[in-house]
């Protein structure tokens, strides 16, 4: 039996359903409270997902359950759910992604146990040209953040040499992704290119602990700097989404002092968040990963890395 219930949420009715089903099982986290979660760090989080193209990862029987990628957005979707036309290769069609601008699709995608928000680098306006670049910093076990850390430290110093400021977030999951914002025209051509020379020369440099190759059979102990991520038919996890992992965890931006301090320390337990602890961080810092979406950068026209 599906409990409906009616929400208000800025003048929208909508309805939602089977508010006390635990999506969480480890923890007991029900998905009003994943829809209670998404509420609350809305503000900091609507920016980001602002006119860049959703895909939803959804788990209708929580997160040990079966899940699927939804990139059309449902035709059962209120009216006021805006959607983006998006040419896909691979489909050979147009296809309607959801546009999740507003609070009341963000609670609508949340009652569809959406948990997971990953978003295209672009947005919907300009989908050849991405407004960031991304390095997603993959440890394979026995390697996790920490050595993430270093990597990330590395790369920043590489992207510095190039005038380029970068910030840093957890994935949520077991590693580090590091953001470069550009807001500058742009192809992705350019932002793999670069990023691709950057993964390589960290490789050269640090042949025992990075790769930049993607086959799972060389990453054991080192860390994967996946630079394949800015292509424009990917997506991203969106900073602040849920992760469905056995705790609520989010991908939480962190500042630079603290990867550092990760790495001193050698604890991941210092980069781990979960959605309370996120709420709590916006609360006391705002929006660390605000830059991203406003920071103006342009590429090297030539580099040499």
């Amino acid at each position: 039996m599906s409990k409906k219930e009616e929400l208000i949420v800025d003048d929208h009715k909508l309805q939602v359903s089977n508010l006390d089903k635990v999506l969480y099982p480890k923890a007991g986290f029900t998905k009003a409270q994943v829809i209670d979660y998404y509420i609350r760090i809305a503000p900091v989080l609507l920016p980001h997902l602002k006119d860049h193209p959703l895909t939803m990862k959804r788990y209708p029987d929580g997160v040990e359950g079966e899940f699927f990628y939804e990139k059309n957005c449902p035709a059962h979707r209120p009216k006021w759910v805006q959607t983006a036309k998006v040419w896909s290769e691979g489909n050979q069609r147009i296809m309607h992604y959801c546009l999740a601008n507003d609070l009341p699709t963000l609670v609508w995608a949340a009652n569809l146990a959406d948990l997971e928000l990953h978003t295209s680098l672009s947005r919907k306006n300009n989908i050849e040209r991405p407004t960031m670049m991304v390095f997603d910093l993959d440890p394979g076990a026995p390697a996790d953040i920490v050595q993430c850390c270093q990597v990330g430290i590395w790369l920043r110093e590489l992207l510095g040499g190039m005038k380029l400021k970068a910030f840093a977030k957890t994935s949520g999951s077991k590693g580090l992704q590091i953001y470069v914002p550009l807001n500058t025209a742009v192809t992705y051509d350019q932002t793999k290119g670069l990023s691709r020379s950057l993964a390589q020369r960290l490789e050269r440099d640090h042949p025992d602990r990075v790769t930049s190759n993607m086959s799972k059979a060389v990453r054991k102990g080192k860390v994967f700097v996946d630079w394949s991520q800015n292509d424009e038919h990917k997506t991203t996890i969106c900073v602040y989404s849920l992760r469905a992992k056995e705790e609520p965890t989010v991908s939480t931006p962190v500042t630079w002092t603290e990867v550092e301090n990760c790495l001193k320390n050698k604890n991941a337990e210092l980069l781990r968040f979960r959605s309370d602890q996120t709420l709590a961080r916006v609360e006391k810092h705002g929006d660390l990963f605000e830059p991203v979406e406003t920071l103006k950068q342009k590429l090297p026209k030539k580099w040499d890395v």
